[in-house]
């Protein structure tokens, strides 16, 4: 009932205007994105380093469907790259990049010119002293998105891949993906997929993510834990512990603005924890689909509002 409604509203520029002009509004919105500007970006990575957390920045943009569009979003990660490496913050943060942003959903060449700009991202990423990772999209893009991923590889080996667990046929890519050098980020997923494809029960999908889990961790690869879910914290660190992973051997990753005391409490006790934050003129539409796409999302987005811990 929600999804139409939300998707209206994501491409409404007069709703866009109201809601930012609330006060309360403005505040929601600024702590879920620190800004649209590549500067806005810049100094929230600042913060969250000086703190002692990581970085992966997500210009914020998908689906686009106009080659001058996917230029213009290639051209503000080599400026937001350029600029971390000139103030000193690239070895502490990366890039996470969706393919359909720079050109992965063209007709006829998408794939070509996705992979042509996502190599030229990491290859702007690599002489900034830091890496990218390709963000995960629908299931439909899953297919193209491993195979641009293997293309990379090839000359970046340290592109990191987003796998989600909510997806029937992750288990079997983790086991493919967990080899030494290989980074991915394990994910839940937030895309409103058909039952053929993705467990829909929530409690089935927690199950598939410990799976999962254990053969990331159990690996030779780099795992990220992209949750915030208290167990899936807790029984990551338990198989680290099991399989004799050291601290910085995997990682923890959480949203900007989500459970900030948890982001810092995890890092204060010597684990390395990286936090995504996404910036741009985007966040409007983004935030909104996000919410259409999975209205259950709303309401993790309210609760987190009442209880940022």
């Amino acid at each position: 009932m929600l999804r139409q409604p939300l998707l209206m509203l994501s491409r409404s520029d007069k709703v866009k205007n109201f809601v930012t002009a609330m006060p309360v509004s403005s505040g929601i919105v600024s702590r879920y994105v620190p800004g649209e500007a590549t500067q806005d970006a810049v100094e929230a990575t600042r913060e969250l380093i000086e703190s002692g957390l990581h970085v992966t920045l997500d210009f914020l943009g998908e689906d686009t469907l106009d080659r001058e569009q996917a230029d213009a979003t290639v051209a503000a990660y080599l400026d937001v790259l350029s600029a971390l490496a000139d103030q000193g913050l690239a070895r502490n943060a990366e890039v996470s990049v969706k393919l359909s942003a720079v050109g992965q959903s063209l007709a006829d060449v998408g794939e070509k010119v996705a992979i042509e700009n996502a190599r030229t991202i990491c290859h702007a990423a690599r002489n900034a002293g830091t890496t990218v990772t390709l963000d995960m999209e629908d299931h439909t893009t899953t297919d193209s998105t491993l195979g641009i991923l293997r293309e990379l590889r090839k000359d970046f080996p340290e592109t990191g891949a987003v796998l989600q667990a909510y997806l029937r046929r992750t288990e079997a890519d983790c086991r493919d993906l967990a080899y030494e050098g290989s980074r991915v980020r394990l994910c839940k997923g937030a895309y409103n997929e058909p039952e053929s494809v993705a467990f829909q029960d929530k409690h089935d999908v927690d199950k598939s993510y410990v799976r999962c889990l254990k053969v990331l961790m159990g690996g030779a690869g780099y795992p990220m834990i992209a949750s915030h879910d208290p167990r899936m914290v807790d029984i990551a660190g338990a198989l680290a512990t099991r399989n004799g992973r050291a601290q910085g051997s995997y990682e923890y990753q959480m949203l900007y603005g989500i459970r900030p005391d948890e982001q810092k409490r995890l890092a204060d006790a010597g684990e390395k924890v990286r936090v995504y934050v996404p910036y741009g003129q985007e966040w409007y539409g983004y935030l909104m689909r996000r919410l259409a796409e999975r209205p259950s999302n709303l309401t993790f987005f309210v609760h987190s509002l009442v209880s940022k811990k």
